[in-house]
């Protein structure tokens, strides 16, 4: 009885060690499936984070390929193209995933990269602009001027290098040019609310977070739409070019010869010596082309309608024949030729009634037809000289298509393109005058093939003298500064990665400018 109670007592230890071995066997095999799994899953996910990445930038190479193409093989009679181009690659696919490229305009989003050219650039905007923006003070447009200017003499409310260092912010004033629109906050006064609005991370999309009251930051109305402050209308990107819209280098016309000059513009030999007269005066500029008279600014060496170059507005009334008054400071001629009506283009130009040139004459000739004694057709003025023919609106597109007065190696600030722009900024840069303004989208939208050159401007009887002098400094029909925003999702997991570049194109091989990865 004791051997057969002695070897149940075994036989049961043996089952209860059995039974322990098993359960923690079974809590081992569950750890380890515990671990496959989860490895599992971050391999899962590592895969699917690679595949939203590629397909992001599948997206990004994408664009970058059709702005490397038409700033190549640009097409010069159509400045839609290349956006309807951006547009076909917005969306696409891959086996591992897709990617999707919007933008937001007047907050909402659509398809395609971000114009930088559509906005204002911060670095050649007068005060008086920066104060259309909404929210923008006296004080804070005084001190982002302080900010760019090379001196250190604060504006009248603005701030300088004094301001900075007394409040121990640990930075000054860069004393130069933004390099991007973050750096506007630390401008005093020019808090993130008012740069970012609720794009907080400046990707110019709406996202969850910036579509959710006030669930989490930014503070948002959730109304679907983004509202991204000034970021919306401010740039530090946009870029010039010397890369005319055939492809080729523009022509310098301060170093052009005659010949060259026939050949890229079709201008006469009389045509071609005036404007490389004009180019080589020290404050010539390309814009003066559109206001003044050919013949006036040669002789002047680009100086201007003034003796001090400033008298463009008053002087493009008399040039235009539109009867308003005056040059600018420093002139003292041209009151403008009154009663002419509609003319051809080039007839606009010849018709000027005394541009003053630092102590011009006046002309004040009534009735339609009647010029200033100065024929376009080169018959001589009255003071015996030869009349030099007046630039045509075929001409005058063809110099501002292919022709520079910058230099090379020099940073060009971007212009406005007067292709994209939202109305906002188009009236922003004509605060006192929105009939032009809604002129020039008007003349924009009824051509399919947009605004060729700034020149085309002379084309609407709508758009003032004054209108074309204020704008033309400021803007353009090209863009070479594109924002990307690419969101690639993975095909196996849906996760997705957001990837954006800025792209400038103004040279090849197009250049990125700036990536940031979320």
């Amino acid at each position: 009885m004791k051997s057969t109670s002695r070897i149940a007592r075994r036989r049961g230890s043996v089952i209860v060690i059995v039974i322990w071995s098993v359960a923690i066997a079974a809590v081992v095999v569950g750890a380890a499936q515990v671990l496959a799994f989860r490895q599992a899953a971050m391999g899962r996910e590592s895969i699917a984070k690679v595949e939203a990445r590629w397909a992001a930038r599948a997206g990004i190479e994408e664009t970058i390929a059709v702005l490397e193409y038409h700033t190549e093989e640009p097409d010069p009679s159509n400045s839609r193209q290349m956006y309807k181009d951006l547009e076909l690659v917005a969306d696409g696919q891959l086996s591992s995933g897709d990617w999707q490229i919007r933008h937001v305009e007047d907050g909402v989003e659509i398809k395609g990269p971000q114009d930088e050219h559509a906005k204002l650039n911060v670095n050649n905007i007068t005060q008086q602009t920066l104060l259309e923006l909404d929210g923008m003070t006296m004080d804070v447009a005084d001190a982002i001027v302080d900010w760019r200017d090379a001196d250190d003499t604060p504006g009248m409310m603005g701030a300088e290098y004094d301001f900075y260092v007394n409040r121990d912010v640990g930075y000054e004033p860069r004393n130069a040019s933004f390099r991007s629109i973050p750096e506007i906050e630390l401008v005093a006064g020019a808090f993130p609310k008012y740069v970012r609005g609720e794009d907080q991370n400046l990707n110019g999309r709406l996202d969850p977070n910036e579509n959710d009251g006030g669930a989490s930051e930014p503070p948002d109305d959730a109304d679907g739409f983004l509202d991204a402050g000034w970021s919306s209308a401010l740039t530090a990107r946009s870029s010039g070019s010397l890369l005319g819209s055939t492809g080729e280098p523009k022509l310098n016309l301060k170093e052009a010869a005659p010949e060259e000059m026939q050949e890229r513009f079709g201008v006469t030999t009389e045509q071609a010596t005036a404007l490389n007269s004009f180019a080589k005066g020290q404050s010539a500029k390309l814009e003066m082309l559109l206001t003044q008279d050919l013949q006036t600014l040669s002789a002047s060496g680009g100086a201007g309608a003034g003796a001090n170059g400033r008298g463009g507005v008053g002087a493009a009334a008399g040039a235009m024949g539109r009867g308003a008054s005056g040059g600018g400071a420093g002139s003292k001629g041209g009151t403008g030729v009154k009663g002419l009506g509609d003319q051809s283009a080039a007839g606009l130009a010849a018709s000027m009634g005394g541009v003053g040139n630092g102590g011009g004459g006046q002309a004040n000739n009534q009735g339609a037809g009647r010029q200033s004694g100065r024929s376009s057709s080169g018959a001589p003025a009255q003071g015996g000289a030869a009349r030099i023919q007046a630039l045509d609106q075929g001409q005058l597109r063809r110099i501002f298509q292919e022709g520079s007065l910058d230099t090379a190696g020099a940073p060009i600030l971007g212009k406005v393109n007067l292709n994209t722009a939202p109305p906002a900024v188009l009236r922003a840069l004509l605060p006192d005058d929105p009939i032009s303004a809604d002129a020039i989208l008007s003349l924009r939208n009824s051509s399919s093939t947009g605004l060729l050159a700034i020149s085309d401007l002379l084309g609407s009887n709508r758009i003032s003298p004054q209108a074309i002098a204020a704008i033309a400094p400021y803007a353009d029909t090209q863009s070479y500064v594109f924002t990307v925003t690419s969101r690639g999702r993975s095909a196996t997991t849906g996760l997705e990665i957001e990837i954006t570049v800025v792209i400038d194109r103004s040279t090849l091989p197009a250049r990125i400018l700036e990536y940031r990865e979320q």
